[in-house]
């Protein structure tokens, strides 16, 4: 598995159209290119970090090329809710102990 870190600091009174986009685009990148999945976390009030997931770097780094037109659209709103947005980190996961979530 291997996972991107992404770093955002949002423009004030921006949290719910932010929060909306990234779920818009993270569900598409999701159903279009093989991602995982992603968690989003809020650090304070303008301050999120997220965690994506992917099966490999291949997958991750082949990404882009299957999404539909709407996807830009949740891209634009997310860049004009950020003042600032950084991947911080790649990684390859070497051991995964998270529990798996139960659906209730």
């Amino acid at each position: 598995m291997y996972v991107v870190i992404y770093s955002f600091l949002l423009k004030p009174n921006q949290e719910e159209k932010f929060i909306e986009s990234w779920e818009g685009l993270t569900s598409l990148i999701y159903k279009y290119e093989g991602s995982l999945g992603s968690r989003l976390h809020k650090k304070d009030a303008l301050n999120y970090m997220a965690y994506a997931q992917w099966p490999n770097q291949s997958a991750f780094d082949n990404a882009g090329g299957s999404l539909p037109e709407e996807a830009n659209h949740y891209r634009n709103i997310m860049k004009s809710t950020c003042e600032k947005f950084e991947v911080l980190e790649k990684l390859e996961v070497i051991k995964d102990l998270l529990k798996e979530q139960q659906s209730e």
